[in-house]
């Protein structure tokens, strides 16, 4: 380790001194008693941090390989994170996925809950609840005064999810959450308390961005050019040219889609649609699960299955990453994710299912492939072995250095790997890998077609709209059109791509970077490249943006 580790090391403990509640997200522990300052000052003292990181590492000169993608990694990042400072994306940020709010009602869930310690700091956030919102309200008022609120359609859509949260029929999620604790004495009446407080406070914050916020909200969604181009940039870690990948989006949803119905072919008969294979499996009792847990149950078998067959053969799992815990999410809002294990590992890495409400039946041939997304050898393999390589890695690269293009496009490029190595073979499963792709595909479209509110191609390969200018109603037809999933999901993914921009296409878009990260490495090994070699190698160097990751992968 040189001066840039020394340098991303320090950053690290600054960090999670100044973001208490990052640090549980990321495992660090000594900070579960305290929350983000989320007021003005709270940012500026982030932004700060990075501005000083990197005077520090511009007067640093790289010894080795490892060093120089190291520093090109923290300046990339930290550089994007103030420009988007500077560009007003705190006030503009707040969506029905990710916000201020969304990072302080999450952060209980990756709490340790065991023992007296872990439990009062539970109380002890819930009770910093209100005050942290209550800094959160005054960012985003100081922010809507300067003109950088996000969309008012964003805001009434999370202010409806305050309302799910603190539901006694919906989610009730803080009196839940001491409910689940089962602590007794005083700790328990602390904790009541604070999850009366932390509920009514959330009530609140949902009335002040209904009646408050959302008068002062963008009429538009769409974010325009300058602002996703920002947005895109940060979410892949490199700079793409925009309208070659949205006419490219067409052609890659229409190439998938052609896929789709040979396999159809295969599952009904000759001739027969894709919507007529996704009934037939839909009909088939043996690939439907009734019920929440057992649909969790069935995520943890195969996802234990999949590391245990893939140890040794395809990929070298440390032990420590065998452990992956399937859950479900507190919440009902639609979503599914992945959390990366704690520092030591006493919190294992997750796959959580934010089921929405009302859906109790679940169909395993679409799913096989979210598994293998969102455990190994996708996220998890990819995150939760990065945690380790505490020899090769400094403390930033392995705990704090996410790059959504990097590690969505490496997930989705899992998922096409599993059908190489053969695993995908039923026609089921793989027609549900491939409704995911096409998913994807259609977001690149979508996303950035509605937020540049481009004009749709006069010869789109679907016929759709041709001449017409993207708006979030057609974006909903489109996606209605060309995806398989049900409308309560659907509808969220729509509000997500309109409250995120840039994020959404981050999937397919890093996938094609990760496949020509492929491409280029056969290319300058010819026989002597190796699959399993090239996965290690390019795991080994962490999360960075893909734009590194290439120069980063040359140098091997």
């Amino acid at each position: 380790m040189g001066r840039i580790d020394d340098i991303a090391n320090r950053y690290v403990a600054e960090w999670a001194a100044l973001s208490p509640t990052g640090a549980t997200y990321v495992g660090i522990t000594g900070h579960d008693d305290r929350l983000d300052d989320l007021s003005p000052d709270g940012y500026a003292a982030r932004a700060d941090l990075n501005r000083r990181v990197l005077a520090d590492l511009d007067g640093v000169e790289p010894q080795s390989p490892a060093e120089q993608t190291a520093k090109d990694a923290m300046q990339e990042r930290l550089s994007l994170e103030l420009a988007r400072y500077a560009a007003g994306e705190v006030g503009r940020g707040v969506n029905v996925i990710t916000s201020g709010l969304h990072e302080l009602r999450s952060v209980f869930d990756l709490m340790p809950t065991d023992g007296e310690e872990a439990q009062a700091n539970i109380a002890a956030r819930l009770g910093h609840f209100a005050e942290a919102l209550g800094q959160y309200q005054t960012t985003l008022r100081e922010a809507a005064a300067a003109g950088q609120s996000s969309a008012r359609a964003q805001l009434l859509e999370v202010a409806k999810q305050c309302d799910t949260w603190v539901d006694p029929d919906g989610d009730n999620f803080f009196h839940g959450l001491v409910e689940r604790l089962g602590a007794g004495g005083a700790l328990d009446a602390e904790l009541r308390r604070g999850a009366a407080t932390a509920t009514a406070a959330t009530a609140e914050f949902g009335r002040f961005l209904r009646t408050e916020l959302a008068p002062q909200g963008r009429a538009k969604q769409a974010a325009g050019r300058e602002h996703y181009e920002l947005a895109s940039q940060y979410f892949l870690g490199a700079r793409v040219d925009l309208d070659e990948t949205y006419a490219w989006g067409f052609e890659e949803l229409a190439r998938l889609e052609t896929e789709m119905r040979a396999v159809a072919t295969r599952i009904v008969g000759p001739g027969a649609t894709v919507d007529e294979a996704v009934a037939a499996l839909d009909a088939d009792g043996t690939r439907t699960i009734r019920g929440k847990e057992a649909f969790r149950d069935w995520m943890q078998e195969l996802a234990d299955k999949a590391i245990s067959e893939l140890h040794g053969t395809h990929f070298d799992i440390p032990e420590q990453v065998h452990q992956i815990e399937c859950c479900l999410a507190p919440t009902s809002d639609g979503a599914i994710y992945y959390t990366g294990p704690s520092e030591d590992f006493s919190r294992p890495g997750r796959m959580w299912w934010a089921v929405p409400q009302g859906i109790d039946d679940f169909s395993t041939w679409r799913e096989v492939t979210t598994v293998y997304h969102e455990g190994v050898p996708g996220h998890h393999l990819q995150v939760a072995q990065t945690v380790l390589r505490a020899e090769t890695l400094n403390r930033w690269q392995r705990l704090l250095c996410w790059v959504s293009g990097h590690g969505e496009g490496w997930a989705l490029y899992a998922e096409r790997l599993m059908e190489e190595l053969g695993y995908l073979e039923d026609p089921g499963d793989r027609l549900g890998m491939l409704d995911g792709q096409a998913l994807r595909a259609a977001r690149v479209i979508v996303d950035i077609g509605m937020h540049l509110e481009l004009e749709i191609p006069a010869d789109n390969p679907f016929g759709f709209h041709p001449g017409e200018r993207w708006t979030p109603e057609l974006g909903w037809e489109f996606m209605r059109a060309h995806c398989r999933v049900s409308d309560e999901v659907l509808r969220f993914e729509l509000n997500r791509y309109l409250g995120w921009p840039g994020q959404a296409p981050s999937y397919k878009v890093g996938e094609r970077i990760w496949l020509q990260a492929r491409a280029d490495a056969k290319a300058r090994r010819g026989a002597e490249f190796d699959l399993r070699e090239f996965h290690r190698q390019a795991l080994d160097l962490g999360s960075l943006g893909l734009d590194p990751l290439r120069r980063a992968l040359a140098r091997i």
